[in-house]
């Protein structure tokens, strides 16, 4: 489908959205010599986001009527025929037996999202898209949430945007819709990153699934035994453990990025070809990555080239490990090792803080996000019974890792820090098969005794922590709570599985 505008152009080079960017007034150019373009929203719009279906039954969140949805589309319409329009065609994923024909159609005046969509898609010429996002950020939706509108139809692959300027919606929009595809072929689409490590055994394939902002990209491109990444933020994963990716870059966050510790995200970002998002820097142009005064949403888009080191989706075996993360802060231990069961409960439970990626309605509250994909349009149970068919299909290894701290939040003394250089030996342990494992009393998974490279047990078993500091009844309070929550929550879900329940508590 194409659209009908004052202008269009089709497929403009790098250098062209380059230009296109430097002209728009939101737009200053670091002293790294890319560009920066401060946005007017700073984080995906869920609460604006309605799926297109008269039957709610049929997808999670949100909907909107078939007819609603053609109201708002004439509007859409009618206002781009007045406007210049760029339009980008690509690939989501790049191998031929797997990739999704892809377009966004976007107004030139917000030329810095066409050009991070260009670096994401897998290049691709001629032909009609199978996804398809129309943006328009421009124009308003009245009667919506903060008159803003994400309408997604998933029967025509069509996602329409209104009055966001985010470019999280343009990335989201097009992966939300291949969620449904992916689920229509057998597999199902992971919120995940994909990793390659090399150990004496041979190379170890990992997927580390996580909410925005968990530490997903970082155990993605944090390096042990000089591993590889492979994918940043979304893949399918296929019955016998076959994985496919999605994007020929990353979105990353930008909030302390710290070369010491994330090295290859760091110099991907301060190359002159990125694209920056909503990241702080003062009037001579010099950027703080840890200053927050407008957003701690900070992001950069650059492509997978920037990295240097990388490995093709192409030429990935099957998955040997599964990494669920969350960012918790009480008695979740740096690693529990789950069983096929635990592991889609857990999955399902989606465990974390927000932050916030996903707005001021989340940052800092806890939240449960099943498969911490909050991108699958359709019932959630069925994300659920599908991993755990895969899991079924293929032995991958599962494990449940906490990014963030035990025994209270920040601030509190008495808590400490799951730091990077922990969650690395962690998954460095695991590709070498050297954490020892003891069963935990309480939840029924298996908590390590050991790890090589890191030291301090209250990490690994939470509970030692708490007695140590004589707090046990607040420890067996967060027990209770926590089993009959997650029961209570999982069997809200009517289309899942009731060994996936059991297993949660």
């Amino acid at each position: 489908m194409q659209v009908e505008a004052r202008t269009i152009l089709d497929n403009p080079s790098a250098e062209e959205l380059r230009k296109f960017t430097e002209e728009m007034p939101q737009c200053r150019v670091t002293e790294f010599d890319n560009v920066n373009v401060q946005t007017r929203v700073t984080s995906r719009s869920s609460g604006s986001t309605f799926v297109v279906t008269d039957d709610p039954s049929t997808a999670s969140g949100k909907t909107m009527t078939r007819q609603e949805y053609e109201r708002v589309a004439r509007l859409q319409d009618d206002y781009i025929a007045q406007q210049d329009m760029l339009v980008i065609d690509g690939y989501i994923g790049n191998d031929p037996d797997f990739r999704t024909p892809a377009r966004l159609t976007i107004e030139k005046a917000n030329a810095n999202v066409a050009g991070m969509q260009q670096k994401l898609y897998f290049p691709r010429e001629g032909g009609e898209p199978e996804v398809q996002v129309i943006y328009t950020p421009n124009l308003p939706a009245p009667g919506y949430p903060d008159e803003r509108c994400i309408a997604v139809d998933l029967e025509n692959g069509v996602t329409r945007v209104l009055n966001s300027d985010y470019f999280g919606e343009s990335k989201k929009g097009g992966l939300r819709m291949w969620n449904r595809i992916v689920y229509d072929r057998g597999g199902l689409s992971l919120h995940a990153g994909c990793k390659i490590i090399p150990t004496d055994a041979g190379e170890k394939v990992f997927l580390i699934i996580g909410l925005s902002g968990t530490g997903k990209t970082t155990t993605t491109f944090t390096t042990q035994n000089d591993s590889l990444p492979v994918q940043d933020d979304f893949v399918a994963l296929m019955p016998g453990g076959k994985t496919y990716g999605t994007e020929n870059g990353c979105f990353a966050k930008t909030f302390s990025l710290d070369p010491d510790f994330e090295p290859s995200i760091y110099n991907a970002v301060v190359r002159p070809d990125a694209y920056l998002e909503n990241v702080y820097q003062d009037d001579a142009g010099k950027v703080n990555f840890f200053e927050t005064s407008y957003t701690k949403n900070g992001r950069a888009v650059f492509g997978m080239e920037a990295l240097g080191r990388y490995r093709d989706p192409r030429e990935v075996g099957t998955v040997d490990c599964l990494l669920i993360l969350n960012w918790n802060e009480n008695i979740i231990p740096a690693v529990a090792r789950l069983t096929q069961e635990q592991a889609a409960a857990y999955f399902m439970l989606g465990e974390t803080t927000g932050t916030s990626a996903g707005g001021k309605s989340e940052e800092g509250k806890f939240l449960r996000v099943p498969g911490t994909n909050p991108f699958f349009p359709m019932p959630h149970g069925l994300q659920g019974n599908r991993i755990l068919e895969i899991l079924n299909s293929h032995p991958i290894e599962t494990f449940l890792m906490n990014t963030g701290r035990v025994g209270g939040r920040d601030g509190d003394e008495r808590s400490k820090k799951v730091k990077i250089p922990h969650s690395s030996a962690v998954v460095k342990a695991i590709a070498e098969g050297t954490i020892s494992w003891e069963p935990d009393p309480d939840f029924g998974y298996q908590v390590a005794t050991a790890v090589p490279g890191l030291d301090d047990t209250d990490l690994l078993q939470p509970r030692r922590l708490y007695e140590s500091q004589g707090r046990m009844q607040e420890y067996r309070a967060f027990v209770e709570r926590f089993k009959a929550e997650r029961r209570a929550h999982l069997e809200q879900f009517r289309h899942l599985s009731s060994e996936i329940v059991a297993a949660a508590g």
